[in-house]
């Protein structure tokens, strides 16, 4: 069989895998930055335990193509740690083992996946007194040089089920019992077995020594490699704040006892969804009444409000607005859009497109100049940008702060230091980053990132509120990403205050919204993949019609439509 890989062509034979062709081919150096982990072929990621020619293909009574390799015509491009997909294929392998090795070090432990934080992974353990940090990192490295070969086996679903009920895995059994399909795929090594719902490294030996393992509040903090230089480990700097923030979250959860998807199921099933909805907005309401008060009693004139892409920020923005008017306060919302450079005086990238992530599309000088002279009392006006035309305008719109203003400027670059003025008092400027920081997990042992939530959120607002398809939000999403993390989570320690958006209802709302927009998707789009990867975690989720109990002022409302905030 004829195949490209690479761009280089090579001559299948039958039962060779791609990690024996890769091999084959020199492919492999013992270099994080240049291995193969996993492969992509007609769009859809593939392990390197593949087989493009099974023996059985062509046998005398048969004569078949695979049809992923069909649909590609031989074309497979090999995934490293510098694709996304590599990275996530890496960090599934890295799970496994960590879970593993968790298992045989400390039996008795619950250990679970926490959030990402920097470059990297948290886990929470409890039940585990003795916990050492160094003891894992050794038996980590101890499994990763036994090479033990990652081949999933496909089980009955109901064999799965029995197999995690006695194991004690019960988060993982309940999740099953919402699976549709009669089977499971799962790894094993010994007796140990799991699954992360997403290809891995064909063995354990794919984790290199570019990692480490830091200790951290209740658990343990796995440092991935760096993204531009694989081949050492990434510099972790403490988010003290973030993980603050993300525990707050994972103890309300223990709370209304929603800590997994089968959790927030039974409660849909029961209808206890609605008591959570309740529960969730009072909490978002209970959390800008104190970020209010923190304002006011520090006698901040200016907001500085700053998020990722779908977090919620004009919602936020305009309920702060509502609690500061509860304190007597006059806020103005402005937003750093307005002060966007003229399209036509920005420059092209490496690739022909202009970045509209970048901070040098904003004039900074320009705003900077203007939060100053408003905070020293002067009267400036305020420019206007004009999507439709790319230029910023002036209408002649004057502002000018009084005793009881508060300016609430929103924007992607907020925390920016650079758009801050010089020598000006810091207690007159609050900055708030708002970010849905998910608590909600698949299972113990498979979260839901916070980036996944984003992604649902905005491919629902763009269809309902912009006519954009799911393939025109998902083709910009790497990009608006790689923005995020060069301009935006850089700066969020440095906020007074973190606002954790996320709900733990609004999966099964957002179901309803998005699941026939991902059905739709053909596996010939360039996005199918990841429309899969996004279907994977729906498909256990059950559905909730209950956008009566959702308020017209709540952050989940920014997307799913019927935002009072944004009537006339």
């Amino acid at each position: 069989m004829k195949l490209i890989i690479d761009n280089m062509q090579y001559t299948a034979k039958a039962g060779e895998s791609l990690y024996d062709i890769a091999k084959n081919l020199g492919l492999f150096s013992g270099k994080l930055s240049s291995d193969p982990i996993a492969a992509k072929i007609s769009g859809r990621v593939f392990t390197l335990n593949y087989v493009p020619l099974r023996e059985k293909d062509v046998s005398p009574d048969r004569n078949t193509i695979r049809k992923a390799m069909n649909a590609s015509g031989g074309v497979v491009r090999l995934l490293r740690y510098t694709d996304h997909a590599g990275r996530d294929a890496y960090m599934r392998t890295a799970q496994f083992i960590l879970f593993l090795a968790m298992e045989q070090l400390w039996p008795d432990a619950e250990t679970k996946m926490g959030c990402t934080v920097g470059a990297g992974v948290y886990f929470r353990i409890k039940n585990a007194p003795d916990f050492s940090v160094e003891e894992l990192k050794n038996k980590v490295k101890e499994i990763v040089s036994q090479d033990h070969k990652l081949c999933r086996r496909k089980i009955s679903t109901k064999e799965a089920i029995k197999r995690y009920e006695e194991h004690g895995a019960f988060d993982k059994a309940r999740l099953l019992e919402y699976r549709k399909k009669e089977t499971f795929n799962i790894y094993e090594v010994g007796d140990f077995a799991d699954y992360f719902y997403g290809e891995m490294a064909p063995s354990t030996s794919f984790l290199r020594s570019s990692w480490d393992i830091l200790p951290s509040n209740d658990g343990f903090i796995f440092v991935l490699p760096d993204i531009n230089d694989p081949d050492r480990v990434s510099k972790y700097e403490e988010k003290t704040n973030f993980l603050a923030v993300y525990t707050e979250g994972k103890n309300w959860g223990e709370l209304m006892e929603c800590e997994t998807v089968s959790d927030l199921n039974s409660l849909v099933s029961s209808g206890g969804v609605r008591e959570l909805i309740r529960v969730n907005e009072a909490l978002h309401e209970k959390k800008f009444s104190a970020i209010a008060d923190e304002i006011c009693t520090r006698g901040a004139k200016a907001v500085m409000l700053a998020g990722p892409s779908s977090s919620g920020k004009t919602t936020s923005a305009n309920r702060l607005a509502t609690q500061l008017r509860v304190h007597g306060k006059k806020p103005i919302l402005m937003s750093l859009d307005d002060y966007y450079i003229d399209r036509e005086k920005l420059s092209p990238g490496p690739d022909g497109e202009i970045d509209l992530e970048h901070i040098n599309t904003i004039d900074t000088d320009l705003f900077s100049q203007h939060l100053g002279e408003l905070l020293e009392g002067k009267e400036v006006e305020i420019p206007v940008f004009n999507f439709k035309s790319g230029c910023r305008e002036w209408h002649g719109h004057k502002l000018k702060l009084c005793a009881e203003t508060v300016i609430i400027v929103e924007g992607l670059h907020a925390l920016n230091p650079t758009l801050l003025p010089d020598d000006f008092d810091k207690d007159l400027v609050f900055k708030l980053y708002v970010s849905p920081i998910l608590a909600l997990n698949l299972d113990d042992h498979n979260r839901i990132p916070s980036s996944y939530l984003r992604l649902l959120r905005r491919t629902v607002r763009d269809f309902e509120t912009r006519g954009a398809s799911v393939q025109r939000t998902l083709s910009m999403w790497n990009s608006v990403r790689r923005g995020e993390e060069r301009w935006i989570f850089p700066f969020q320690e440095n906020a007074d205050v973190i606002f954790n958006s996320s709900t733990l209802y609004e999966l099964c709302v957002l179901k309803k919204h998005i699941f026939p927009l991902l059905t739709a998707v053909e596996p010939s789009d360039e996005c199918y993949d990841q429309v899969r990867a996004m279907v994977k975690v729906l498909n256990y989720v059950r559905e909730a019609d209950v956008d009566d109990e959702i308020p017209p002022t709540s952050l989940v409302r920014e997307f799913i439509g019927g935002n009072s905030f944004y009537k006339n």
